[in-house]
């Protein structure tokens, strides 16, 4: 095998695909998919013509990725925004893909990242937010992955725990990033739901419908972020709220608690407050005690510190926050909120436009700025 010839070859191969019409990140990658089977392929088989091999290769896992992806977007126009109840479609080759993704031959890490590129149509920058880590080190782990699943047969589907974290990757971008997958993914798990009768599939499941019933609330007209505590409540979607919690106490009744039961107890409180300041924020520390129990997760953590805070003090909250990593994304915004709270406008009109600097999307960064511009009016800043 010539690894110097490809590596000199693929900038044309990429170039060739781009004049056939193809965008260079499409290219990009279908090029990748190409020396990858030539790695696998070349050494019992050499082609006649390298270029020639690999400009074929690559314009049909050009092609084929493009099919896979119109596929795909023609399933979400299916789908309507409020995602409806009741039975499913009897026949699903879309949550097949997801199983078949989860391969055992990759890390859990892997599988996941793989599944939402190849199959949930995320870009790896969406990704890597998601997964909190830089672009080029998970645009490395899914070339890895590529290559780990390029000669494999895929006739062992991975496991529930695998599927469940793609999909929960899946709604979060679709629900909160620049591409709407959110009720695909609640299509999916509600097949999931169905076929499986798992515990934490229901509590996924429920999670999705009472986050997904709040949306019509979480911006304004003019696109404005609109905080939890801020919201129209009446805008929310009673329908999905009583079908999450119905779905919920039927999980939690099988005494198997998982971690998206627990987020699913969380949303449900919030869903179950007339107002925000009806919410039982002291059972929401109890649930978010078992979530961190669970997990050990940081953000289960840093959301436990504002629960701290809304239940016991803001400097109670602050003292649960002491102890987390500075880095931590947008534990900086959870800190300027509490120090408000606590008076100190001064730091906290600093640290929300600290926050801003850093915030994920276009409308937190304008609603944090937002934030520091009302204290440092109020302050005389």
């Amino acid at each position: 095998m010539d690894e110097v010839l490809l590596r000199t070859l693929t900038p044309t191969v990429i170039g060739v695909l781009v004049r056939r019409g193809a965008d260079f990140a499409a290219a990009e990658d279908a090029v990748q998919e190409a020396l990858v089977e030539a790695v696998r392929v070349w050494p019992e088989n050499p082609p006649r013509e390298a270029k020639g091999w690999l400009v074929t290769v690559a314009w049909r896992k050009f092609l084929d990725a493009a099919r896979a992806d119109a596929s795909r977007r023609h399933r979400e126009v299916r789908v309507e925004v409020e995602p409806a109840p009741g039975p499913v479609e009897a026949v699903d080759d879309t949550l097949q893909l997801y199983f078949l993704c989860a391969h055992p031959s990759l890390t859990p890490a892997s599988a996941v990242a793989l599944t939402l590129r190849a199959v949930g149509g995320l870009t790896t920058r969406q990704i890597a937010q998601a997964y909190l880590v830089p672009e080029a080190t998970m645009a490395q782990r899914i070339s890895r992955a590529k290559r780990t699943v390029s000669d494999v047969r895929f006739n062992q589907p991975g496991d529930v725990a695998t599927v469940l974290r793609v999909l929960y990757l899946v709604f979060n971008e679709g629900y909160s990033g620049d591409v709407d997958l959110a009720g695909e993914a609640i299509r999916l798990t509600r097949r999931l739901a169905a076929e499986t009768h798992h515990e934490e599939v229901a509590g996924l499941l429920a999670l999705m419908l009472l986050h997904h019933a709040r949306r019509p609330a979480r911006t304004g007209p003019d696109g404005r972020l609109v905080p939890l505590a801020e919201q129209d409540r009446s805008l929310w979607n009673t329908r999905l709220i009583a079908e999450g919690v119905d779905v919920l106490q039927a999980a939690l009744a099988r005494d198997r608690l998982g971690e998206f039961q627990a987020q699913a107890a969380i949303a449900a409180l919030h869903a179950d407050a007339r107002t925000a300041e009806e919410t039982d924020w002291v059972q929401i520390v109890e649930w978010y005690d078992e979530l961190v129990r669970l997990t050990d997760s940081p953000v289960a953590r840093l959301n436990r510190a504002v629960a701290v805070g809304e239940a016991d003090g803001p400097r109670a909250g602050l003292a649960a926050l002491s102890g987390l990593d500075p880095a931590l994304p947008r534990r900086t915004a959870v800190e300027a909120y509490l120090r408000e709270r606590d008076g100190d406008l001064v730091t906290a009109a600093r640290l929300y436009a600290e926050a801003a600097r850093s915030a994920p999307s276009l409308p937190e960064r304008n609603h944090l700025t937002r934030q520091a511009a009302r204290l440092n009016t109020r302050s005389g800043g």
